[in-house]
């Protein structure tokens, strides 16, 4: 399983979410998508963004002001 990393650290709301929109749109679909930031909405703006446009979140979690996600691409329209 391909694994990529996106660092999003030091952006603040929106742009974390727009990065990894962007990102996603390179990526095929399952693909694990591990997203670093320091924004503590995007634990809410990227899994909502996900449902929306059907990508999973596998986990989150804080680690001392750090915030990762893991998304598995989903399929493209």
């Amino acid at each position: 399983m391909n694994r990529i990393e996106l660092d999003c650290r030091r952006l603040l709301c929106p742009m974390p979410v727009i990065r990894v929109q962007n990102r996603v749109a390179e990526l095929e679909a399952g693909v694990v998508l591990e997203v670093y930031c320091t924004d503590p909405g995007v634990l809410n703006d990227v899994p909502a963004w996900c449902r929306i446009n059907g990508h999973k979140v596998i986990e989150t979690r804080s680690e001392s002001g750090l915030y990762v996600l893991v998304i598995e691409v989903g399929e493209s329209e």
